[in-house]
This record gives structure tokens, C-alpha cells and sequence, in this order.
């Protein structure tokens, strides 16, 4: 289901998508985000901003994949998670986001193990049970946004925290489309 007309530079990436019939693999996703030929001005009907946290733009969807532009305002950031049973994979349009992944521990804490800064082009794919999370960490008044596809759709995650080797959920079921207002 297309929420609106897709933006021309962006459907090179939708076509690909609409003829997925399994899961996009980690390598091709990571390929056509590379050569994506997308920027801000093609998604800026789909960027809207939260103040209390990031919000989710839905741009279109199909049985294999939700397309979304990602907004963060300065200091908000995802939960700790991964991406159960789903491959994500992201483009930074605008703004510097810092990714951070993490491991598991064998007392089953888990911890960082790598931060990269992430400017505009740069690409990110992962999947299943890769641990991460997305902030955007730059001076107040900077935002960021994020064009991301998720295959399959994803609908749950699971969440960690710092100091607690309970494993929580997230459900991002909650997607603003075009029309809707915040």
C-alpha cells in the first residue's frame, strides 16, 4: 500500500522492494541504500518531528517492507535494540547520527562495542539479533533524519537496557503517514 506518490528519486529503491518476495538480504539493501539518489528535499513531505522522542514517517509499505524517514531532534535517541527477525537498513539524509552497537556479555549484560558517527550518505544495515541504538547527539536546535527500510516489516523488537539482563519489547506499530498531524 502506497501512502502517497513516491518521490521520483526514490523509485529506483520502491521498485526493487515492491518485487521482493522473501526478505531483502543485508548485502543488497546495503547496495541500493549506496546508490540511492535520494536527499532531504525528496522526503520533505514525510518529515515531522516529536518533541518527546524520534518519530516514524511512514512513505509507503508492501508485504516485504515498510519504507520510513526517520526525525530526531537533538538528544532523543532509539531504545537499545535489535531488529527481530527483520533486516534494517539506513541512509542519514540530514544531520550527524552516532550508532552504537552492542554485545552480550555471559552474565548477560551487554555492552558497547563500537560507536561510529554517521553523517549524510552515510549507509548502515543490520539484522536479526544485531544489537544497536540510534541517537542524534548534536548541539540543541541540530536534527537529523534518517531514511530506513525495515524486511519484513517490523512490527516488534527486542529491547535491552544497560543494567538489566531482562530483555524488554518494543512494538513500533504506531507509524504517522503523510496526512496525519503530530
Amino acid at each position: 500500500m502506497k501512502t502517497q506518490a513516491t518521490p521520483r528519486n526514490l523509485r529506483p529503491l520502491v521498485d526493487y522492494l515492491d518485487r521482493l518476495t522473501e526478505r531483502a538480504s543485508v548485502s543488497e539493501l546495503d547496495s541500493r541504500l549506496r546508490f540511492c539518489d535520494v536527499s532531504l528535499e525528496d522526503v520533505c513531505e514525510y518529515v515531522r518531528f516529536g518533541e518527546q522522542s524520534y518519530l516514524r514517517n511512514l512513505v509507503c509499505d508492501g508485504p516485504w517492507y515498510h519504507l520510513l524517514v526517520l526525525c530526531w531532534r537533538s538528544g532523543q535517541r532509539s531504545p537499545i535494540h535489535n531488529h527481530a527477525g527483520s533486516t534494517c537498513g539506513f541512509r542519514v539524509l540530514e544531520g550527524e547520527v552516532i550508532e552504537t552497537r552492542f554485545e552480550t556479555t555471559p552474565a548477560r549484560i551487554i555492552h558497547p562495542v563500537a560507536t561510529h558517527p554517521m553523517l549524510p550518505g552515510s549507509v548502515a544495515v543490520t539484522q536479526d539479533a544485531e544489537i544497536h541504538q540510534m541517537s542524534n547527539l548534536q548541539a540543541p536546535g541540530k536534527d537529523a533524519v534518517t531514511l530506513h527500510v525495515y524486511s519484513p516489516p517490523l512490527f516488534r523488537m527486542d529491547t535491552y537496557s544497560l543494567t538489566d539482563p531482562g530483555v524488554g519489547e518494543f512494538r513500533p506499530m504506531v507509524l504517522e503517514s503523510a496526512g496525519s498531524g503530530i
